[in-house]
């Protein structure tokens, strides 16, 4: 089995930290380690280094070679635009299928926080297993929730596909948007919802018929650009048809509308690093600790995330449930519960072309 990476987001609900030229997966959110280190050091863990793909796009190449420095050259696989998972997914699928139409191809997001890294692998392997018995099926790991997440999608399961050993399979029904609060604490009372990863597995020959099938305009162009694969004139091509892509994703594109979907639930610990409150809830040695970065002062203030970047200290006084974030040009300030809309900010500086702080 292939584990393939992707490493090519923005992470703008992590600014100002995460930035365009410097984005959150190449950076140290938890411990002194940056995000992609942590997952290629996990995924190496369980799999041989010439297994494990890095998909990104061209202008983060650079940064992922100075964070890995001894990964293969010729396991990057390099979009020259970026047009959203669909197409980063379809890119991966095809370079796999050169090799080999039958390998099982596994998604691995590089902004995932796993604290159980061994069942996390265990994991993994199961889907290779089940994936090879299972062919024409799309597989997904889905997450037991723990608390009522309005942050994530979530996946409907149904009845039991299949059992292996004392894991139970299940049928996926259905797709379900970020939920408000009232949702997803009903969600959570029930067996059948989960957290939705996007961890997907399948053998790649079946993925590229469901490209067929339901994104007909993708398929064709990663067939064109199947044929130059390896060639001297494969740069340029797939600069030339890739660009013609139009951005959707891979849940909305192929997922949501597949109908052989297979679901293993797991319990291993999981979150997504796709805001700052996340980065708190993962740090905090119990909800009402102060995590703190660089120099810091707090006077009975409690539950804030606050980060000094730049070296200036930030001081509090009666500061309760915040984010501050302080770099060298940026001050961020938001309640902690409103970590979300982080990315509002970010896209109100594009609108008005404050590209400087992005």
């Amino acid at each position: 089995m292939k584990v393939v990476i992707l490493a090519g987001g923005g992470g703008k609900r992590l600014w100002p930290v995460s930035r365009k030229k410097q984005p959150k997966q190449v950076q140290a959110f938890i411990g002194r380690q940056t995000l992609l280190q942590l997952t290629y050091k996990r995924l190496k863990k369980g799999f041989k280094g010439s297994d494990i793909y890095i998909s990104t796009n061209y202008k983060q190449v650079r940064l992922i070679k100075k964070q890995l420095p001894l990964f293969p050259d010729k396991n990057l696989i390099v979009e020259p635009a970026k047009k959203d998972t669909a197409a980063a997914i379809g890119l991966a699928a095809i370079t796999l299928a050169k090799q080999d139409p039958k390998e099982v191809m596994i998604m691995a997001n590089s902004d995932g926080y796993i604290k159980n890294e061994k069942e996390y692998i265990r994991i993994l392997k199961l889907s290779e297993k089940v994936i090879k018995k299972n062919p024409q099926n799309s597989l997904l790991i889905g997450i037991r929730p723990t608390y009522p997440e309005t942050g994530y999608g979530y996946i409907k399961i149904n009845k039991i596909f299949k059992q292996v050993g004392n894991d139970e399979i299940f049928y996926g029904q259905k797709f379900i948007e970020k939920p408000d609060l009232t949702t997803a604490k009903k969600y959570i009372k029930t067996w059948d919802y989960l957290w939705n990863p996007a961890m997907f597995c399948w053998r790649v020959d079946y993925l590229l018929s469901l490209y067929k099938k339901h994104l007909p305009q993708h398929y064709s162009t990663l067939m064109k650009i199947s044929e130059v694969i390896g060639t001297r004139t494969s740069k340029s091509a797939i600069n030339r048809e890739f660009n013609k892509l139009k951005p959707i994703s891979i849940d909305y594109g192929i997922m949501e509308k597949t109908k052989n979907l297979i679901v293993i639930p797991a319990s291993f610990d999981w979150a997504d690093v796709g805001h700052w409150r996340t980065v708190k809830e993962i740090l905090a040695s119990k909800e009402s600790s102060n995590v703190t970065k660089g120099r810091t002062l707090q006077i009975n203030s409690k539950d804030n995330l606050i980060y000094s970047h730049s070296g200036k200290l930030i001081a509090t006084a009666g500061l309760e449930h915040m984010i501050v974030i302080e770099t060298e040009d940026c001050i961020l300030v938001c309640p902690k519960d409103k970590a979300q809309d982080v990315k509002k900010i970010v896209e109100e500086l594009e609108k008005r072309k404050l590209n400087k702080y992005l």
